[in-house]
């Protein structure tokens, strides 16, 4: 498996996801919500994304087959984690949502990070904890967000 091809679209729908279960949690939004925000994420903000990804190989000039692969490789992790997270929301009981997705997300972003420095040849340990460290501020924001909407908006 060619990690470089599937690393950016699945980090991206794992922070993104875990950011919208955190935010949407806290401003006390309905399952169906969550779910709702998961699946526009990773369908419609990842058809243009890819779109995007798309574009700039092209401007790059990598060859269209290579494009295009790559850009159906992004769609479809991003899409199947965003699917994955999905799944957790219908299955896990709400009060222990957040803990499960943080759990699941952050393992997931662990994991894949550092596969990747191990390619790379570089720290391992010193990359997991950038890429969570990301990730951790990701989360502080959206709950912060979550919770500034839950007291003004009504």
């Amino acid at each position: 498996m060619n990690l470089r091809r599937y690393s950016f679209g699945s980090t991206s729908a794992i922070v993104t996801s875990l950011g919208i279960i955190v935010g949407f949690d806290v401003a006390t939004a309905p399952r169906a919500a969550i779910v709702a925000g998961l699946l526009i994420i990773g369908i419609a903000d990842n058809i243009s994304d890819s779109l995007s990804i798309h574009v700039y190989q092209e401007s790059e000039n990598l060859e269209g087959r290579a494009a295009l692969r790559a850009t159906l490789t992004n769609f479809s992790a991003r899409l199947v984690v965003a699917l994955a997270f999905v799944a957790i929301v219908l299955v896990v009981p709400k009060p222990r949502l957040v803990a499960a997705s943080l759990a699941c997300g952050l393992l997931l972003l662990g994991v894949l990070t550092y596969l990747v420095a191990h390619a790379r040849g570089v720290s391992a340990p010193r990359e997991v904890a950038k890429h969570l460290a990301v990730a951790a501020a990701v989360i502080v924001v959206s709950r912060l967000i979550g919770a500034w909407i839950a007291s003004h908006i009504r």
